[in-house]
């Protein structure tokens, strides 16, 4: 275990270090929220019909991507562990006294929370700042807040476990672009982070909520909102562990599986 803590929080130490790409992500993330909120806005202005969710919340749900986004986007990848495993390096990974399946995912989690760090502080205090309609909403009350951190947390423990199942595949691929594309954008619609999914038609839906990634950001956004029950927001956690363990028990037999047949060559 205390490999694991080590690597974990020496690749948190390292990500802190990239300040000036914070920075760049931090004005990019804040221009995208201003532009799809001002979408947002144009089509309620212009909607006849009551939406399924306020204008208030889905500010809030936006401005909630943006600030976590580190946590929720199924296209940040590691270059170096893809780099390993098609160059032959997973020799040395494979000498160490340590499983790979939890020696990656602590790296991965330490990766994801420095980015967080370093971009959601300063974009929480800039949009807390802004007028209406632009302004993030607090939660309803205090309980609501520490369901929105359980669920946020859980949900970017599930992104890690489907992350993993990418650099998996490329044992068999030989290469990521296929994997990254296929999971990134099925990923990120799913997960309500093109289009909000109480906005999808019902048919569409029935689809997401079959599915792991709307956990992994819609859930804990409308958490945060209240727009979910607080009850259905306890069974959610409940479906979300469920979700954590199917994937990681999937990856852990899949990489045992990969490595039985893994050959490297040279001198």
């Amino acid at each position: 275990m205390n490999a694991y803590i080590s690597v974990w929080k020496m690749r948190f130490i390292n990500s802190l270090q990239y300040r000036s790409a914070a920075l760049a992500g931090m004005a990019t993330q804040l221009f995208f929220g201003f532009i799809f909120i001002m979408i947002y806005e144009a089509f309620y202005s212009q909607n006849t019909v009551e939406p399924p969710m306020s204008l208030e919340d889905l500010i809030a749900y936006v401005w909630l991507q943006q600030m976590f986004l580190g946590f929720v986007m199924l296209w940040m990848r590691d270059n170096e562990i893809f780099q390993m495993i098609t160059s032959g390096n997973i020799a040395y990974e494979l000498c160490r006294p340590c499983q790979i399946y939890p020696f990656w995912y602590a790296k991965l989690v330490g990766e994801r929370l420095a980015t967080v760090l370093l971009r959601c502080v300063p974009i929480l205090f800039v949009v807390l700042l802004l007028p209406e309609p632009y302004r993030l909403s607090l939660p309803p009350s205090p309980a609501r807040l520490v369901l929105f951190v359980v669920t946020l947390l859980l949900g970017m423990l599930v992104v890690v476990a489907i992350s993993m199942l990418i650099y998996i595949s490329v044992f068999w691929t030989m290469s990521p672009t296929g994997s990254v594309l296929m999971i990134a954008i099925v990923g990120q619609f799913f997960s309500g982070m093109i289009i909000p999914v109480p906005l999808m038609p019902q048919w569409l839906q029935n689809i997401t909520y079959a599915l792991p990634f709307r956990w992994t950001a819609d859930f804990p956004f409308r958490v945060y909102s209240g727009h979910i029950p607080q009850t259905e927001a306890l069974w959610g956690i409940l479906v979300q562990g469920f979700w954590l363990l199917v994937l990681v028990a999937f990856g852990k037999w899949a990489i045992q599986r990969a490595l039985r047949q893994i050959v490297v060559q040279g001198g």
